[in-house]
């Protein structure tokens, strides 16, 4: 039996303290931390398959980041 994989960005964000905090855009209030990138990275798959088994519970459709653009923007300080 072949399981479907998905796709989905992750946004680690260093802390001042130490560690990351995860973001997955795809999925609103999926955010998960680490203390190293490593572990940042399997958190983020430990959360994202619990938010995707609750979606499955609940029947919702899940929705990739297969179409995601990523990209950044500098906007200039006033100060």
């Amino acid at each position: 039996m072949q399981t479907k994989a998905h796709h989905f960005n992750i946004y680690l964000r260093p802390e001042a303290e130490g560690g990351y905090t995860v973001i997955v855009p795809a999925l609103p209030g999926c955010v998960t931390y680490g203390k190293t990138v490593a572990e940042a990275r399997e958190m983020a798959g430990d959360a994202i398959g619990a938010y995707l088994a609750s979606m499955d519970d609940h029947g919702e459709s899940i929705v990739a980041d297969t179409d995601a653009l990523l990209t950044s923007i500098d906007i200039p300080s006033r100060v």
